[in-house]
This record gives structure tokens, sequence and C-alpha cells, in this order.
């Protein structure tokens, strides 16, 4: 006895050592190397960058976690409730070790070798999620432990409980019950019933296993039971408890919900500020802000799109995009695999399940005319109707882009039973359709700031992701024109300078061969007004005007609209637009008439919020300001303008730059009210104004000329906007190979382009009045639409002069044929009588202007 009482003793003796040596080392080694958990307070989440349209609707979302962080006092109670019923019943008593159930669970693998039960807490699933590897050994096991016990005495129930239902994954790329609600159900959690609430409470054990939808049958076993522990615990109900158990499955996947398709757009902003953050700009939880407006967006989509596929009905169809035994059809061919459901800017494919020929209502009446149509099976096994009169006549056999076979007279000349096609649904009307292998973009800036309102890319992104709005560098035809009248007019010319629209043969060194020129009609109009010519795109004026002003002039003058110089060409084809330019740097260039002559930055970025929702960048716009300007560029020479624009230092910066404010404010650079305002990184002026690079008076007089492009010129479509404030022009290249039109008011500047990547031959009739025309009346009837109509005022310096039509000069009373015609006062005509001058040897220009400084002549 005596001996088992000292063995006893011993052993207690030892335990006890051992024990006290355990906790001391727990405490004096394994507690100081627990990470601190100060952060928990204020952690930050793996949140998704999110794109937002400047009325703070969503565009695009980019990370692989799916989450929207949400605090406790706005998750619903029954949720709570079902996520403890399942995960920890004991939660709200604990310290944040379940010993009972963590005891059970290391008893029942002692014994059995089995684990059927957990003995995690919420708590420890916490410490375990945000500080802890996933390895399964017993030092992680320990240590999650002591981190719950560490978390229980410093942060309260509610925390952990909020930072639990924000961190778990719950399938499908969703992290957090929040995201879950609408990956599920596209619902917010308040609006969640308590059956839904159920099934999202049983994904966290695993995700996958018990996955409403890729596995619906244990979801409801796992759904019902937990509402079956609701009930024990007597969270819920008898009834509540009935009603929820007999609620079908409801789950569906939903993606992110966007206002509008904007993948281009969203991808330049990702780009920008990946290359900005990297990698953490997909988890920061950020959000952007942009210009773009959602609804333009929507309109700027289709109106491409339409514009493209109306193009492909005039050169005709291409064929069926395969063939399928219909007898092999048992359901639904897109469940079966036997067509995927593929979808190309908003392109439907379907397999023609029946077809239908007109047949002409019987004399006796006994049953109504059956309409020409073809049956179409789309997935969700919807079948539509395509008729054939509008769906399918148009669809002759394409030939080449000049060329169709005969016009289709019946439903079976095209289609047959068991064809797999392309559907356009265009205003609820079925359409047969072809995915065009031509592409298109449209962009769209506000002249007063440079916000870019909508810009789409090409007809589907996922098709190909270039940017054609931005990336592409087209020639833009006569789209380029007004920008060298706009040179002339600052050389003295007027928009009733009379120019000898006649042939001409350049022999050019620059050139490869003799070029002659010649007007898209291929006739000549003889002396004809500047402003005639611009109205009618006479390729051979704008030659003759470009000659006579000098390309050294008229390329540093059209830099002042944003222009490269290296994407200009130093010969007579720039006059027809032989530059390379992005359909953006075009919208840019026009804003400059649009807004009476300054030139704007272009963004789409407006302001960048953190996770938190801090600004951490907002950008400042460089506005139009008529009654603000700092300097304006009206006496710059072009050469000093074209510094202005690429940032170079003028003669007078050059002299203060790197002065500090107080000298500055000694030498007269900055007035004192302008010093309050300096930054002391840079010294530069806030807020900042676009600068003026032509006169309001330059600006007024091309827009009242582009005017008469859209009311009786090339662009005269555009008239279907009812509006007397639209001005524009149309381009079109060599061989038709690029289609451009670009028009404005005072509120609104787009740009569309119409052409295939590899700059192939549109076909014989695809001008920019043609191919890229309506896709800019689509878009702008929307963005005019409520605007108020707004022909401006004319500026100072401007007077209106009755002119004789066939020479340019004032009319008397003897005039035959006269207009009135807008000058500036130094230039106004004031003799009556004609008077012919020349200008070089071939004698081209009539009515010259009479200038004190010489023209400089270049060589050619």
């Amino acid at each position: 006895m005596k001996k088992l009482v000292t063995i006893a003793s011993w052993l207690f003796a030892t335990g006890s050592t051992l024990l006290i040596a355990g906790v001391i080392y727990i405490y004096v080694v394994m507690v100081p190397e627990l990470p601190s958990i100060d952060h928990l307070e204020d952690t930050q989440y793996q949140v998704p960058l999110r794109i937002y349209d400047r009325n703070e609707t969503l565009l695009a979302e980019f990370g692989e976690h799916r989450r929207i962080p949400v605090k406790f006092d706005r998750i619903p109670r029954y949720l709570i409730d079902a996520v403890v019923s399942v995960e920890d019943d004991q939660f709200w008593h604990h310290l944040g070790v379940d010993f009972y159930a963590l005891g059970a669970a290391v008893y029942e693998v002692a014994t059995t070798g089995r684990k059927t039960r957990g003995g995690s807490t919420i708590t420890m699933q916490v410490a375990r999620n945000f500080f802890l590897s996933p390895e399964q050994t017993y030092t992680r096991k320990f240590n999650e432990i002591l981190l719950a016990l560490k978390i229980e005495g410093e942060l309260d129930k509610e925390k952990i409980m909020e930072l639990y239902l924000n961190k778990i994954f719950l399938g499908h790329r969703a992290y957090g019950i929040s995201a879950a609600s609408q990956v599920y159900y596209d619902k917010k959690l308040g609006d969640l019933t308590l059956a839904q609430a159920a099934m999202i409470a049983g994904l966290p054990k695993a995700p996958s296993k018990y996955n409403p939808i890729s596995n619906p049958e244990r979801a409801l076993i796992r759904r019902n039971y937990i509402l079956g522990r609701m009930r024990i615990l007597d969270y819920i109900s008898e009834d509540e408890f009935d009603l929820a158990l007999n609620e079908p499955i409801s789950a569906e996947l939903h993606r992110t919900r966007t206002t509008a398709e904007a993948q281009y757009v969203s991808e330049q902003v990702r780009a920008q500020l990946f290359e900005q953050y990297g990698e953490e700009v997909y988890k920061a939880g950020l959000k952007v802000y942009t210009a773009i407006d959602g609804d333009l967006q929507s309109v700027a989509n289709q109106a491409l799109r339409r514009t493209l596929l109306d193009y492909n009905r005039r050169h005709g169809y291409r064929g069926v995009f395969g063939k399928i035994d219909i007898a092999e059809i048992n359901e639904d061919p897109f469940d079966e695999d036997l067509i995927t459901d593929q979808r190309i800017g908003g392109l439907r494919k379907g397999i023609v399940v029946s077809v239908d020929e007109l047949q002409p209502a019987p004399e006796d009446g006994s049953s109504e005319a059956v309409l020409a149509s073809a049956t179409v099976l789309i997935s969700n096994y919807e079948q539509v109707n395509v008729p054939f009169v509008d769906g399918i006549d148009w669809a002759s056999r394409f030939i080449d882009v000049d060329n169709r076979g005969p016009k289709p007279e019946k439903v079976s000349d095209v289609l047959a039973i068991g064809d797999v096609v392309w559907l356009e649904n265009r205003d609820s009307q079925w359409l047969l359709a072809d995915v065009p292998r031509i592409e298109g973009a449209l962009v769209s800036i506000n002249p007063s700031d440079g916000g870019i309102q909508a810009m789409v890319g090409g007809f589907d992104y996922f098709k190909n992701k270039f940017n054609r709005a931005t990336q592409a560098r087209r020639q833009p035809g006569s789209n380029f024109k007004p920008f060298i009248y706009s040179a002339a007019l600052e050389r003295g010319y007027t928009a009733a300078t009379i120019i000898n629209d006649a042939p001409v043969v350049f022999d050019d060194d620059s050139l490869e061969a003799t070029w002659r020129p010649e007007n898209y009609s291929g006739k000549f109009y003889g002396p004809t007004r500047m402003r005639e010519a611009l109205v009618k795109s006479r390729n051979l004026v704008s030659i003759r005007i470009l000659q006579s002003i000098g390309l050294r002039y008229a390329t540093s003058y059209i830099r002042r609209f944003g222009f490269e110089r290296d994407r200009m060409p130093y010969d007579l084809s720039l006059a027809l637009g032989s530059g390379t330019f992005s359909p953006l740097q075009m919208a840019r260039a026009y804003a400059v008439f649009s807004n009476g002559g300054y030139l704007v930055e272009p963004y789409i970025i407006d302001r960048v919020e953190s996770g938190s929702g801090e600004v951490i960048f907002q950008h400042k716009a460089k506005t139009v300001c008529q009654d603000c300007e700092l300097e304006d560029l009206d006496d710059l020479t072009a050469a000093e303008a074209a510094e202005e624009e690429a940032g170079l230092p003028t003669e007078q910066s050059t002299e203060t730059a790197g002065l500090t404010e107080a000298e500055q404010l000694e030498v007269g650079e900055l007035s004192e009210d302008e010093a309050g305002i300096v930054s002391e990184a840079d010294a530069v002026l806030v807020p900042k104004y676009a600068p003026r690079v032509i006169s309001a008076q330059n600006a007024f007089i091309m827009r009242s000329m582009m005017r008469e492009v859209v009311q009786r010129g090339t662009a005269v479509r555009a008239k279907a906007l009812g509006r007397k404030d639209i001005a524009g022009k149309t381009g079109t290249t060599n061989d038709q190979i690029d289609a451009w039109f670009s028009g404005y008011n005072d509120q609104v500047v787009t740009t569309s382009w119409v052409g295939f990547d590899n700059q192939r031959h549109m076909g014989n009739r695809e001008t920019g009045g043609r191919a890229a025309l309506p896709m800019w009346i689509q878009f702008m009837k929307a963005a005019l639409d409520g605007r108020p109509e707004n022909l401006q005022e004319q500026p100072e310096g401007l007077v209106t002069v009755r002119i004789d039509s066939e020479t340019g000069k004032r009319a008397d009373v003897d005039t035959r044929r006269s207009l009135f015609e807008i000058f500036r006062e130094a230039n106004a005509p004031r003799e009556t009588v004609a008077k012919s001058s020349t200008n070089g040897s071939n004698g081209v220009v009539v009515n010259a202007p009479e200038s004190e400084e010489e023209i400089v002549e270049d060589i050619f």
C-alpha cells in the first residue's frame, strides 16, 4: 500500500511538474510567438477591384475573391442563428474553445480512429482562417486553441461573428455571406428567406459537397438538417420550420450584375491600375469611379453592333454556322452538348427545327394564311420565330464585298432543318444574322473637360480584345480636312475664298509615283468657295489649300489639336487624311471646335477609393473656362502652341523655371491671388484650365461650315436627329478601307469608325456617310435626348456679310445669286468687283488672302 502511495505521489508530482512546465512553456515561449490580433478590429479583406460609372453603378469586377464585406448589424438574425446551429451551438457561451466538444472529438479519434464530429468553434475557425496555414498538425491545432482564447479576450462575440461570416469561402468564388447571397440568389442579405439562409449556412463545412448548384440533393439534405437544428434550439417556430422545409431549391448561379457591357473601358482601367499597384489591385477592395455614363455605354454597344450587322446584311450571307441531325436531339441540344450556348456581341446560336413557306389563305376562309418563316430552337429549350420578310430575305449569298448572289425567294433558299445559325434580337424581332468580320469603334467625350462618356472598341470584347477606340491607328481620310481648313483660316483665308477645283498632277520625291488625286465622284467643279468645298468634301480643294499655306505651317498648327507630328506625313497627301490616328484622338481634336477653341485631355478614371472609402486619387481635369483663361494662345505662333501642347518650355516659362513661389511673385510670373494655390511640389496652377489653342472666331466659323455638312452635305442623314446645332465631317479613305464620322454640338463630341482590322476594301459604296454615320446617329439620338438645342452666340470680332455666291465678293444690288457669310472683321470683303490673283505658276488659287506675311511655299 505504501508503495502504491509512493508511486501515485511520484506520478502526481511528475504530472504536476510537467503541467506547470507546460503552462510555463506555453506562456513564456508559445504565447509571445502568437501573431498580434490588433489588426482584426480593422481587418482588410481580399476584396476585388470594382469599377463604376459616373452614377456609381457597377461596370465590372476583377479579382479571384468575390466578396462584399458587411457589418454585424446588417446581417439578418436568422442567418446568424442558422450558422450557430450547425457550426457552433455554444458560440454565445464559451470562451473561444468548447472543451466538451473538443474532448469528445479527441476521445472519438483515440477510440475509433475516425473523426465524425468537429471540435472547432467559430472563434477557432476565425483564428485558423486569418492567421494559420491549412496543414493538419497538432502544433497548428494547439496554436489555434491559444489564438481563439486570445481573440475571445480582446474582441466581443459580435465582432468575431462578423469576421467569420465575411471571411469564409462559400463556393463559386463567393467569399462571405453577402457575396454568397448574390451569387446563389441575386439578393441582398436582408431579402433572403429562412430556407435560403439555411442553405448558405450549410456551405462552410464543404462548399462543393453541399453546393445547391453542383449537388442540389445533398444541399437539400444539409439545409433541412440545419432547419431541424434551428427548431431544436428554439431559434424558429414550428410554423416557420414547416414553411421553410417545404420551400423548393431556388439557387442559381448569378454573375456579377453590371449596368452595361463596358469590357473595353474596364480593361483599360484595370491595366492602368495594375501598372501602378501590381497584383494587390485585385484584392485591395479599390473602387474606381469613371466618367462613363452607363446608359450611354449600353447605347454605344447597341449602335456599333447594329451598324456592323447592317453592313453584313448589305453584302450577303456567308452561310450557316454548322449542321446537326435533328433526329439526335432528345431534349435540349444545348444541355446534351450538341451545341455550345455561345453568344457573341448579343447574337444567339440556335438550330432550325422547322421551315414554313408562304401559304395563302384559302378562298373559303377556313384558315388563315401561313407567313413564311423559320422556327429556331435556342438555349433553355426556347423556340423563336424568324420571319422571312426582313428576317431572312436579305440573305443573298455572299460572293465578295461588291457582289452578291440572287435574292432568295423563299425560306428554303437559305435555311434547312438542322442548320445551326446565328440570330439577332432587334426590337423584339428575331433576325437571321452572321458574326461580322468587319469591326468598328465609337468614343464619346465631354468637350468641357475631356471625360469619356462612352467607349466601345469592337463588336465583342471576348471575340477580340483589341481596343480600336484607343489602340488602332487608322487613316481618317476626309475626317481630317477641318484641321487643314482651320489652319487656312488662321492664314487669312475665309469661308468665301475661291479655290479652283481642277485636275492637278504632282511629281514628288516623297511619293512613290506620280500622284493624280481626284474627287470621290471623279468630277471637277471649277472655282469653289472654301465652305462649299468642305460641305461637299472636295479633295482637290483641300490639296490646293495645303499647298498654298505650306506643310511646315500646317503640320505645326495642326499639332495644336493634340496630334503627334510623327503621325502626319510631310507631303500633300496629309490634306486627304493620310496620317494615322485613333478614334479617341479624332474625338479630342473635334472637341476643340465644340468648346470654342480649347484642348481638353480625355480621361476615364475620375477617382479611386480604398476599401475603407478613403479617396486615394482624384482626377483634376483641365476644364474649359471662357472667363478664366490663364493664357490666351491666340497670339502664340504655331510652333509655340505646339510646344505648349507637348509640355515643352516656352521662352517665358524658361525664364522662371525652377524659381520658388516667392521668386516667381517677385518677377511677376504669379499674381498674389494665384500664389496661394500653388503647390510646393511643382508650380502648377490649381484649378487647371484647358489651354486655348485656336481662337473662338476660328472655332465658330469652322462649326458653321460643318453644320452645313450635316444640313446639306455628305452627312445629311444626320438631319434625322431634327437638330440644327449638330456639326461634323465624314471621312472615307482610298478604296473604302476606312469609314469615319466625327460630329458634335457644344455638349457632346462623338467619333465613329468602321473598317477591317487587316485594312481590306469594304465595298464600293461604303463611305463614311453610309458605313459609320448610322452608328453615330443612333448614339447621339440618346446622348442628346432632353438636352436643349444651342446654336452658340457669335463671338466678338466676327461679322456677317452678304456675298456673291460665285465670286465670294461682297454682293451689290446687281448680284443675282447671293448669300450670307461669316468673316473675321479684318478679312471681310469690301470691294464689289471680282479681282483675280494667282498663287504660284499654276494660278490655281483665286482671290487668295492678301497678307503682309509671306506664305512659305514648300517644294514637292
